[in-house]
This record gives structure tokens, C-alpha cells and sequence, in this order.
């Protein structure tokens, strides 16, 4: 873990879900004295995490107010940090095409609401004032248009940067945090922004807050190699996704869903660094049925339409993913690219957790010599998660695997989190210059 402070600095986030992110700002020492989440099973799971936060449940629309006005009421100043992470759902490529293409087009846009939650976000901290913000999201936030309270339609970034004014420095940085250790290839936007006199001197200089680089895809230039799937959850005991066989005592939360017979038939044939719909004949052995892939149409990557699932050579049903269609009643291909039903590689990190991680169609979640997709606490591990002290529970209750596949996939690595803070405390003592 990395050195904590032990002066006092205090922090509001916004946005908290569960208080995965927090891991990493409480891990410097930073106190978060109050919180703000809409869903409430996510206030519950926080609080047993977090017992000495006050953590305001609603929608920050209506509570942006009492947000403010409950720090006001600490009386501990402007706070030293505010952390937000809005939701990212609504940030998708294709919703951000969309939006501009209407707008182009002289059409009143079709938005989404959770892009617009970045405005009360912005009125508290033009109220409050703090030291730092620390705002994550994904990349595609960068290229998101919303409609402001003045019904201008701007580009999300300059629309912070336009409001903080000329008192706050920064810029918003996609960064891949397998470049920092982390054993994934998730790419997160990190946005800083300060007012802090020493902050404003670095980032004259650097033009940016974040920490160098530790890790690189084939290492080099004084910098270690990625951490790889292998390194990170390869020693762990064996699963398979068969009743009786998919859990493991000995590590809560090692666990994996049971798969249908069919699907499990589909996985089984499946060769390492592969995806199901590729799977060969297991009748007669022939190996030359046509593999699956995409193809280009009207410009776009789509998946084959015709990939066969009938073996070429004996007529035989392959091992890979297929249905009988209810309408026609034949069996036919189900959908999907051939990233799909695809094992992961020991070689490299994860792909991007995604609350999906469990189901074998996500993509590139299969085990990569297992007959299953990652457990629970693989995926704790590989968002780092398990690095650090955090309760799945409520009142000693277990959540359900559900609300914790969330919230895993929902989150940014707390590892991350506490780099960054990290940095931002020893660019503020002066530490680094």
C-alpha cells in the first residue's frame, strides 16, 4: 500500500455507489465525511464500509442543496478534494453519435438524462470550492454533448472547464490502467482540475497530475511489463461450471455460475485464446468448417451471418453457439462477434470487467483453460479490489451476486484511485516538482 498522510484533509464524493473508488482516497489518508447515491441497497453497502460517512440517499438534482448545506455543517472549510464518478451508461459511442449526428442535423437531440448529472455536480462544487476534483468516467465523456441549463448544447469537458473559470487548472486524460499494475486493460477518462497554488506550478509544467507510467505492454525504458492474467489469478484452485464443482470453500466469493448442459458442451470444445463459434466437428474430428468473423457493411464492422453450425464434412451439430428459433422452429446460429464465448489469455491482462463478467457470451470471459467464466473473487483481484479491506455484506448478510457483479463491474480499480490521489498529495506538499 502506498504511504498515507496523517494531517487532516477531508473529501466529498458524489456519485458513490458503493465506495469502491473511496478505497484508494481513504487509503492516503483522505476522510470523506459525506456522501451522495441515489440507489438505495448501494447507500446500505456503503455505509457498512464507511459507518463514520454521512451519506445522503437521493437524486443530487433534488439534494444539491442539502449536499452543500450538510457541508457547511462539518465545519472543516472547503473541502480538500471532491470526488465524482456520474454514470457512465449513457456515454456510450454510440449514444455520443448519435447526439451529434442530430444536432448537425437541426433536430432537437434525443438525450440521454445521466450525461446532464455533471450539472449539479458542477453547482456544489462552485459552491463548496474545493481544493481538488477528481471526476471518472469513461473515455467517451470527452466527446459527450449535453444540454445546459441555459439550453446550449456543449461538449461536456469544456462545459466543466467554462464553469470552474479561471480560479480552477486541468484537463481530462484517458489512461489504460494496466499501465499502472493493474492486471486489466480497462481505460478510465481521469479528470483533475485544482486551485491549489502548488497544483497550478506543476501543472504549468507538466500539463498534467497524473503519475508516471510504472508498466508498459512489453515493459522497457526503466518500466516492468504488464501484470498478466497468469500473474494475477493463476494460482488460485480449479472451478468448472458444473453443479458441485463451481465453487471454493476455502476463498469466499470464488464461485461461478452453473452453465447449461448445452452451453457447457459449447465452452468444453473451445481451445485456449479461442471463441466457441470457431469450435470443429467433435463427431468425425474434420477440422475446415468455416471459422466465424466479421465482415463490412455500409461501412460498419458486423458479424457473419452465414457462419455454418453444421459440420462441412458429416452434417453433424457443432459445439458452438446456437438455438432452435422459435418462429421457423430450425436451429440457427445465435448472434453475436467472435469475441463472444472467447477464453481469455494467460499472457496478458484482463479485458475490461463489465457487471456482465459472468456470463459466458461477455466478452473475452471465459477462463482460458477452465470450462467456466471468471469468479467473483477473480474479478475482486483483478479490479484490485481484493487488495483492500471492503465488506460484501449488509448487517453480516451477504449481498447477492447480482448487486456485487455491479458493482465490481461498475467500478474504477481503487489501486488506481489511490496512485492518483497520491500524486495530487505530493504535488501539494511540493514533493514532486
Amino acid at each position: 500500500m502506498i504511504k498515507t498522510t496523517t494531517f487532516p484533509k477531508y473529501a466529498l464524493s458524489l456519485f458513490s455507489s458503493a465506495g469502491i473508488g473511496e478505497l484508494g482516497v481513504k487509503a492516503c489518508g483522505i476522510n470523506i465525511l459525506l456522501s451522495n447515491e441515489l440507489l438505495k441497497e448501494r447507500c446500505s453497502l456503503y455505509h457498512e464500509n464507511y459507518p463514520d460517512t454521512e451519506n445522503i440517499c437521493g437524486d443530487i438534482w433534488q439534494l444539491q442543496d442539502k449536499i452543500v448545506e450538510e457541508w457547511v455543517k462539518k465545519n472543516v472549510g472547503q473541502p480538500y478534494l471532491v470526488y465524482a464518478t456520474p454514470p457512465c451508461q449513457g456515454m456510450s459511442f454510440n449514444s455520443v453519435g448519435r447526439l451529434q449526428f442530430e444536432i448537425r442535423a437541426g433536430k432537437r437531440p434525443k438525450e440521454d438524462p445521466r450525461n446532464r448529472l455533471i450539472i449539479p455536480t458542477i453547482n456544489i462544487i462552485k459552491k463548496i470550492k474545493p481544493k481538488w476534483i477528481l471526476l471518472e468516467n469513461v473515455p467517451d465523456m470527452q466527446l459527450t454533448i449535453i444540454r445546459t441549463e441555459n439550453n446550449e448544447y456543449k461538449n461536456i469537458i469544456e462545459y466543466i472547464k467554462e464553469e470552474l473559470g479561471l480560479d480552477y487548472v486541468g484537463k481530462a486524460e484517458v489512461v489504460n490502467c494496466a499501465d499502472y499494475g493493474i492486471p486489466q486493460t480497462r481505460t478510465r477518462l481521469i479528470t483533475i482540475f485544482t486551485n491549489s497554488e502548488m497544483g497550478k506550478q506543476y501543472y504549468s509544467k507538466h500539463q498534467s497530475f497524473l503519475p508516471n507510467k510504472t508498466h508498459s505492454k512489453d515493459g522497457g525504458n526503466g518500466l516492468k511489463k504488464w501484470v498478466s492474467l497468469k500473474d494475477a489469478i493463476g494460482n488460485l484452485p480449479q472451478l468448472s461450471a458444473e453443479n458441485g464443482k463451481n465453487s471454493c470453500a476455502a476463498i469466499p466469493w470464488h464461485i461461478v455460475p452453473i452453465m447449461k448442459k448445452e452451453k457447457f458442451w459449447w465452452v468444453k470444445n473451445t481451445p485456449y485464446n479461442e471463441t466457441a463459434y470457431n469450435n470443429q466437428c467433435t463427431e468425425c474430428g474434420y477440422q475446415n468448417t468455416p471459422r466465424h468473423g466479421m465482415c463490412m457493411k455500409d461501412g460498419i464492422h458486423q458479424s457473419k451471418k452465414d457462419t455454418p453450425i453444421y459440420c462441412a464434412k458429416c452434417g453433424a451439430l457443432l459445439p458452438r453457439p446456437s438455438m432452435i428459433d422459435r418462429k421457423t422452429g430450425i436451429r440457427r446460429r445465435i448472434k453475436g462477434f467472435d469475441s463472444a464465448y472467447r477464453r481469455m489469455v494467460w499472457e496478458m491482462p484482463s479485458p475490461t470487467l463489465t457487471q456482465n463478467f459472468q456470463y459466458e457470451a461477455s466478452d473475452k470471459k471465459l477462463h482460458p483453460d477452465q470450462n467456466r467464466t471468471l469468479s467473483v473473487y477473480e474479478a475482486l483481484k483483478l479490479q484490485t479490489i481484493a487488495e483492500y479491506k471492503y465488506k460484501l455484506s449488509v448487517n453480516n448478510k451477504p449481498i447477492t451476486r447480482n448487486l456485487c457483479c455491479q458493482i465490481i463491474g461498475e467500478s474504477v480499480p481503487p489501486r488506481l484511485i489511490e496512485l492518483i490521489c497520491s500524486n495530487i498529495l505530493a504535488i501539494d506538499k511540493g514533493d514532486i516538482q
